[in-house]
């Protein structure tokens, strides 16, 4: 039996380090493994690939991957030649991908995640007692109106009843986000947030930019530096450091909930009342990534797994409400109430970021 050693790769990639994530470990048993696939993944399913029960399951049906991590919406700038997968945390970048690579096929979305806002108690019941939240135990709704009348109006902490009781929330109120120029994440807070500033309307044409600029820019302006990984700022927000209101995928939190060394702290979960549903979605390259894209969809063992790691497989609300208890007190086992701001087209997504970072 052929036993396959871990391997952790650092890949320099337009001009950042993009870090390697192999799905084997030392002394894991690959079992009937034949195929290896070759894959670039968003980092927030580095854990997933990298699970050695993920490992086990896709060697049993015959797949060894190795997954290099980056974010989504810089994949578009990479030459992936020789690689067997792109796959990004969103259609957008994906469609792009595949124009890219001449890709005709539908495209396989074996999971999905919703934006959500973590936020520590104080945080929470403070934006509760000014109107911008509805609280509910460990989980709430920010009101994204609400908010980016805030945001719009320039708002601190310090304008706000209660929070003189805590020191730590002073200056300019906003929630931290990734780089909307090379994250998923980031890029999907603008679609939420212009939707909303739209009244209401998909953001399509120049015009309709231009009058949303001002407010995009205010939003990502008042963070300085951004991370251009969802990973980055939510370890940040778990070990306490950095901003109080974070945005993050709702899978890192269920993850979280199920790891035994993890606690949760203080921590409570905003689904915005508007938000963006994370489609996961597979842009095959070769014939071997079109099959492993489908089977991610397809296979008991994968979805459990997935489920696992906090994704919802699509049309399968039940496996996601089934998990671990403890996600219940934290986590919508149903997203009513949340409504589903639709997505620009890339092109104006592009361009809604680059007038944000300015």
């Amino acid at each position: 039996m052929k036993r396959i050693a871990g391997i952790v790769l650092a890949v320099l990639l337009l001009g950042g380090v993009v870090a390697a994530v192999v799905a084997g470990r030392e002394e894991q048993d690959t079992g009937t493994a034949t195929k290896t696939v070759r894959m670039v993944i968003g980092s927030e399913k580095a854990e997933f690939f990298a699970d050695p029960d993920v490992v086990k399951a896709l060697a049993a049906k015959g797949y060894t991957v190795k997954a290099e991590t980056s974010g989504s919406w810089a994949m578009e700038g990479l030459d992936l030649k020789g690689y067997d997968v792109a796959f990004p945390s969103s259609q957008p970048p994906a469609a792009e991908l595949a124009k890219k690579y001449g890709v005709k096929q539908t495209l396989a979305r074996p999971f999905y995640s919703p934006l959500v806002v973590v936020a520590h108690r104080n945080a929470a019941e403070v934006l509760a007692a000014n109107g911008l939240a509805t609280l509910d135990g460990h989980r709430g709704t920010l009101k994204m109106g609400a908010y980016l009348d805030a945001a719009r109006d320039d708002r601190t902490w310090q304008q706000l009843k209660g929070a003189e009781k805590y020191g730590e929330l002073a200056g300019t109120l906003y929630i931290t986000s990734t780089d909307p120029e090379t994250s998923n994440s980031g890029a999907l807070y603008l679609a939420a947030a212009s939707y909303v500033a739209a009244g209401g309307r998909l953001v399509v044409s120049d015009a309709d930019v231009e009058r949303v600029a001002p407010l995009m820019r205010k939003l990502i302006s008042v963070q300085g530096a951004q991370q251009s990984s969802t990973d980055a700022v939510f370890r940040d927000f778990v070990s306490g450091a950095g901003n109080p209101l974070v945005l993050v995928y709702e899978s890192q939190i269920a993850a979280l909930l199920d790891d035994d060394g993890q606690s949760p702290g203080d921590m409570v979960v905003l689904y915005p009342d508007t938000t963006i549903t994370s489609d996961h979605t597979v842009v095959p390259l070769t014939e071997n990534g079109r099959a492993l894209g489908e089977l991610l969809g397809t296979d008991l063992e994968l979805r459990k797994l997935a489920v696992r790691h906090g994704f919802r497989p699509q049309d399968a609300g039940t496996e996601f409400a089934s998990a671990a208890s403890d996600r219940g007190k934290y986590l919508k086992q149903e997203l009513s109430g949340v409504r589903q701001a639709p997505v620009p087209t890339s092109a104006v997504l592009h361009e809604l970021a680059r007038r944000a970072r300015g």
